[in-house]
């Protein structure tokens, strides 16, 4: 592992626990904790949060893929936010994925299908809506629903990643299909941007099997698999978020391919904002944008 993927394990984790200390489960919401959805023991677990009074009621289902560079983080961090969601109304999933550089690319979109896979195979249970399936990603975690989107909608680029990495298990699941996504100050090609971002080179290192070939960077530019299949999308940046024109380059690639989206900036130059800021449930502007974005799934509901 590098020394900045180590500072970043290191430097998030003092800040989200900043971020949440004294905040606790909402009296509204029931939540089951801990569900195994594949076998890795301690990453392959996910948490389930409803609203009590919808209790027996199938519910539209919202998955969160939580940020961290690739290389941090887990569901604990996204608790608070995820049940801010299910406190409009909806059932989310809020999963742990293996982290780079012990599990390197694809793996997050090899956990985030046998997710989406789970969700399928207990929908009863749980009372999930699969006809209703939305999905949120975060910083790194936009990255990685972004690749997990168009795996699902463009063949050409699920053939190339199977072709890539015939030992992953890498399958979209039958009978789901997102309806629409929300891209949170994401990066979305790794190619661009590149002086803004100079410690890229480290987190590639960790991510990227063979560091970042050519043929790994293509894999990983989700500007590039975008087709008109690509499920709509919300598109959110600020200010202060430190991969804000990243949001430039997806927009313009759905903007190509027809693809229906929402581009939303919070904040100004008085105000900000910082990366991710959507996830402190302290900030108005993060009750906003989580309404808009509950909003905006509410227009693709069937």
């Amino acid at each position: 592992m590098s020394e900045y993927s180590r500072k970043i394990r290191h430097d998030f984790a003092e800040g989200d626990r900043k971020r949440d200390k004294g905040l606790k489960t909402p009296d509204d919401i029931i939540r089951y904790d801990n569900i195994s959805y594949g076998p890795h023991p301690e990453w392959n677990l996910l948490d389930i949060y409803r609203p009590k009074a919808a209790e027996g009621k199938k519910l539209p289902v919202i998955a969160i893929i939580h940020g961290g560079a690739w290389v941090y983080g887990d569901k604990n961090v996204y608790q608070f936010y995820g049940m801010s969601l299910a406190q409009r109304g909806f059932a989310v999933v809020n999963y742990s994925y293996r982290l780079a550089p012990e599990y390197q690319f694809p793996t997050p979109i090899e956990d985030t299908c046998a997710v989406l896979k789970w969700v399928y195979d207990n929908a009863n249970k749980y009372n999930l809506d699969i006809t209703n399936v939305f999905a949120v990603g975060d910083s790194a975690g936009a990255h990685i629903l972004g690749s997990y989107a168009a795996f699902c909608t463009d063949p050409e680029y699920k053939t190339a990643l199977k072709k890539a990495y015939p030992n992953k298990k890498l399958s979209a699941p039958r009978g789901i299909k997102l309806n629409a996504i929300a891209l949170n100050c994401g990066k979305y090609d790794l190619n661009k941007d590149y002086e803004k971002d100079k410690n890229l080179q480290y987190i590639k290192g960790d991510y990227l099997p063979k560091g970042g070939t050519k043929k790994e960077m293509e894999l990983n530019n989700v500007t590039a698999h975008i087709t008109d299949k690509f499920p709509p999308s919300f598109i959110m940046t600020c200010p202060g978020d430190f991969l804000r024109s990243q949001a430039a380059h997806i927009s313009s690639a759905l903007n190509e391919n027809s693809v229906p989206f929402c581009y939303r900036y919070y904040g100004s130059a008085k105000k900000p904002l910082h990366h991710v800021f959507h996830c402190n449930m302290r900030l108005e502007e993060a009750v906003k944008c989580n309404d808009d974005e509950c909003d905006f799934f509410r227009q693709y509901m069937k």
